[in-house]
């Protein structure tokens, strides 16, 4: 990027703050998206210089880029993916479309278990690979903060080997890296008769020190279900975490309500991800919280099960994020925009809900609300441009075009 770059001719320049809010977007105010018609973006090493009407537009920059027709976004903040992994799993999928469930599978070592045995087989540098192509993938679909998670190693080795990885990632691109441990993400085989007090205890005494001792992560998670981890064993591991500072962002009411959102709570969770099933006590809990609802509605659709009550959330008075759960066995896509249709189509958000959701909160969900998120002066120049089109409500409408054409991200030295 040039050390200035001058956007001129902007249809609608799309959520511009004048300064950059302290709290995330909750309820009603999810329906307020503001933007400027008419417009121009100043962007000045790295950062957003200044934005406004056309008409006290900047004389010269060092590259002017001329946006007629054209909107600009602040670049989508994924909070929640599972980036780094080995192989697809579509031989899953087409279980599935046979009748097979979720639980069935994961019950005779598919699912997480089968990502786990592939990811322990791969050398790093394959991995590193992969997930660097999939990363250039969605910072051209327009994503420029990403939250991404181990939990395909269960052993002490491959997690770290995972956040390595990770690590190498935020070193390799211009785009904002978060990382979290998810090393309770299943129960290797091994634990299961018995002994799953053991494989915590590894979580505990061998993989956290470890982590924490050369700074890989950000967060800690814990899928908490049946299928997985208790309320009991959840809290456990978010104990530890805590130990060594890491707030945690859980998996939490994908498939039943076990009581995970009210133990998130109580250690202080960032955010509480999937809700794809949320009765009146999770909503309670929520509301005298400042935990963020983040939803990921491009699982569900994959797994053709309950469709997260975002209307129920929103019209609580709560904060919502929407993200990807990019991830091989239950979403195996990393693109924002179609989160944004399903989110509009299925669970009925607006669409300047869904585009909110999907940038200032998501940024909040990984807590760098004060670079990402939205265009205002001093933020990390992180946006894209559109293709022509007649409206905002044009992008999740048009779920099946892509329609950005150019995306920026920035890497500044003082940035976090």
């Amino acid at each position: 990027m040039p050390k200035t770059l001058l956007i001129k001719n902007i249809k609608e320049l799309v959520q511009v703050e004048d300064a950059p809010r302290s709290q995330p977007i909750a309820g009603a105010d999810l329906a307020i998206l503001p933007t400027i018609k008419n417009a121009f973006l100043l962007v000045e090493n790295g950062r957003f210089k200044d934005f406004g009407k056309m008409e006290n537009c900047p004389d010269r920059a060092d590259e002017e880029v001329d946006a007629t027709g054209r909107m600009v976004f602040p670049s989508w903040c994924d909070s929640h993916t599972h980036l780094v992994f080995a192989k697809s799993r579509e031989e899953e999928w087409v279980d599935r479309i046979k009748g097979l469930s979720y639980e069935e599978i994961s019950n005779k070592g598919g699912g997480i278990l089968n990502s786990a045995r592939r990811l322990q087989e791969a050398p790093e540098e394959l991995l590193f690979e992969q997930a660097y192509e999939r990363l250039e993938e969605v910072k051209n679909y327009g994503t420029g903060l990403i939250e991404i998670k181990s939990g395909y190693g269960l052993t002490v080795e491959s997690e770290l080997k995972m956040l390595r990885i990770i690590r190498r990632l935020k070193e390799s691109t211009k785009m904002g890296v978060k990382a979290t441990f998810l090393g309770a993400h299943s129960v290797p085989m091994e634990y299961r008769n018995g002994n799953r007090q053991g494989y915590i205890d590894l979580i505990v005494n061998e993989m956290l020190p470890q982590i924490a001792g050369e700074g890989l992560a950000d967060y800690i998670d814990v899928f908490c279900e049946k299928v997985a981890f208790s309320v009991a064993e959840t809290e456990q591991v978010l104990e530890a975490g805590a130990k060594y500072g890491l707030k945690p962002k859980i998996h939490v009411n994908q498939f039943y309500c076990l009581g995970g959102i009210a133990a998130a709570v109580k250690h202080g969770a960032v955010s509480v991800d999937h809700l794809e099933v949320v009765d009146d006590a999770d909503v309670d809990i929520l509301k005298k919280a400042n935990t963020i609802a983040t939803l990921l509605p491009s699982a569900p659709f994959f797994l053709n099960d309950h469709i997260p009550p975002a209307r129920k959330l929103i019209d609580a008075g709560l904060t919502v994020a929407l993200a990807t759960d990019y991830n091989p066995g239950t979403t195996p896509s990393g693109r924002m925009s179609f989160v944004l249709s399903l989110a509009c189509i299925q669970m009925k958000m607006l669409p300047e809900e869904a585009i909110n959701a999907a940038t200032i909160n998501g940024a909040f969900a990984l807590e760098a609300a004060n670079e990402y998120g939205s265009i205002a002066r001093g933020k990390r120049a992180n946006f894209f441009i559109t293709k022509p089109m007649p409206s905002v409500a044009y992008l999740p409408y048009a779920f099946g075009s892509n329609l950005i054409e150019r995306s920026f991200v920035s890497k500044v030295s003082d940035a976090s």
